[in-house]
């Protein structure tokens, strides 16, 4: 049984996740205490239940103190059984973040998967549906499986009410190296509206202009999704490059101008940009564990991040799996899984 102190490293739904996830894939129970004590407002969110109950479905597991409001639990992994399944978090908690708990172990089972999730696909503080469909899934592919991932309606904060469907052909995991991200190919930023003043769009499109000025004028877009998607507002960038796609988000809140959260993201994705590095702050996390499932691989990334800090130090206590950290001569940062 491996013992964990939630409130250490990211100190997040990270660690849950990330136990829950590696637990399936290794046969190890475990248990956790101070869940998310890193954060203001620590134990278990609605959504972080439903990544667990997500595990436990999948995985034929006992989990003892799966409430929301927990601030400790006890996880013992069955095996996974691939199949149709069906997750609704009931609240904007993120799609992506419950696909994240169970998606590498139903790469790696002996069968296809169906999913249906519905809950948040545009929300702070979780990757946006275009993050998995453009930038982590195709990575995945190279590896062996076969993913599909649609949007069959979008779910903003803090109304939800998203659905997801992801299709999981698995396959063994064969070792890639992520290092190059070749050429530019082109450059999009989208804003999206529901139920909201359709100006504020071109406010945000007009924002991002000013810090990615390189950018064609067609290369900014405004989107107006249906009222009853709404209210939610989302700005998607999207740098597609020969190897890799990276998405940058932001997303309206009460509160924020949308000149500042878009200058926030154009200055994310301008960052990117400049740095010659495979992945962005946000997938580089996403890469640990398939990467050490399947025994080896490296990436290029820029400036580590404490998620990716975190990641590592579970993935290596559960799997017994190596990471290895260095600086390229060009400045990124050099993954490497042996």
């Amino acid at each position: 049984m491996i013992t964990i102190d939630g409130s250490e490293g990211e100190g997040g739904g990270q660690v849950l996740r990330y136990s829950a996830a590696l637990s399936l894939l290794t046969g190890e129970a475990f248990t956790i205490r101070k869940i998310r004590g890193g954060r203001a407002k620590p134990g278990m969110m609605r959504q972080h239940v439903t990544a667990l109950e997500a595990a436990c479905a999948i995985g034929g597991a006992e989990c003892s103190g799966l409430t929301v409001g927990a601030s400790e639990l006890t996880f013992r992994p069955g095996s996974v059984t691939p199949g149709e399944y069906h997750f609704a978090v009931g609240t904007a908690g993120s799609t992506g973040l419950v696909l994240q708990t169970v998606l590498v172990p139903l790469m790696l089972a002996d069968a296809p998967s169906r999913l249906v999730i519905e809950g948040g696909t545009h929300a702070m503080a979780a990757p946006p549906f275009e993050f998995l469909q453009k930038t982590l899934l195709p990575i995945l592919e190279r590896m062996g499986p076969k993913l599909s991932i649609t949007l069959e309606r979008h779910g903003f904060y803090p109304r939800g009410g998203g659905r997801i469907v992801v299709d999981i052909d698995p396959s063994p995991l064969r070792q890639i190296e992520c290092i190059e991200r070749g050429a530019f190919k082109a450059g999009k930023v989208e804003a999206l509206v529901a139920g909201i003043p359709f100006d504020i769009a071109d406010r945000e499109l007009n924002a991002a202009r000013k810090v990615l000025a390189e950018w064609p004028d067609e290369a900014f877009a405004p989107m107006k999704l249906p009222a009853e998607n709404g209210p939610g507002n989302a700005l998607l960038m999207k740098a597609e490059f020969e190897h890799v796609t990276e998405v940058m988000s932001g997303f309206g809140k009460l509160g924020v101008p949308a000149e500042r959260l878009s200058k926030t993201a154009a200055k994310r994705m301008a960052g990117y940009l400049a740095s010659p590095a495979f992945a962005g702050p946000y997938l580089q996390d996403q890469l640990l564990l398939p990467f050490a499932m399947a025994g080896g691989g490296a990436f290029t990334t820029v400036k580590i991040s404490e998620h990716t800090k975190t990641a590592v130090t579970l993935v290596e206590r559960f799997s017994g799996r190596d990471f290895r950290f260095s600086e390229t001569s060009e400045g990124s940062h050099l993954v490497e899984v042996s």
